[in-house]
């Protein structure tokens, strides 16, 4: 056995905890058809893991907790303030954004708030290229 020093061990979990908040988005950006209990299944999914991780290990705040919360959320938002959301949330890649707005159609978004929905991802996106 080789132990671990404590400042280590916390740098692992660190990491750990982080990869796995963002392979959670990636995964819930992978979602073709989701209806409001499943994106409520998704928050209590979630919020089973962060318990598990609490009793886990000591780090706090959990890194990146916010960053799986807030896509979870913005499932929700109408149409303005989804479109107000894309562009104050940069950290999402553009596959993530697009996939949330489809996801959204037929749910509480139509076709013509996709469309402008999917306009607002590419011109945030068109900087990039």
């Amino acid at each position: 056995r080789v132990r671990i020093p404590l400042p280590v061990s916390n740098i692992l979990w660190e990491h750990c905890i982080r990869l796995a908040n963002r392979t959670l988005v990636e995964g819930y950006a992978n979602v073709k058809k989701c209806s409001n209990e499943g994106r409520a299944l998704m928050q209590l999914d979630f919020q089973q893991f962060l318990m598990k991780l609490e009793k886990l290990t000591d780090i706090r705040p959990i890194p990146d907790k916010e960053f799986v919360e807030t896509y979870i959320k913005a499932y929700y938002l109408a149409e303005n303030d989804m479109e107000r959301w894309i562009k104050e949330h940069r950290e999402y890649s553009t596959k993530q954004l697009t996939n949330l707005v489809n996801v959204c159609l037929g749910s509480h978004i139509n076709k013509k708030a996709r469309q402008k929905l999917l306009a607002a991802i590419d011109d945030i996106d068109r900087p990039k290229r």
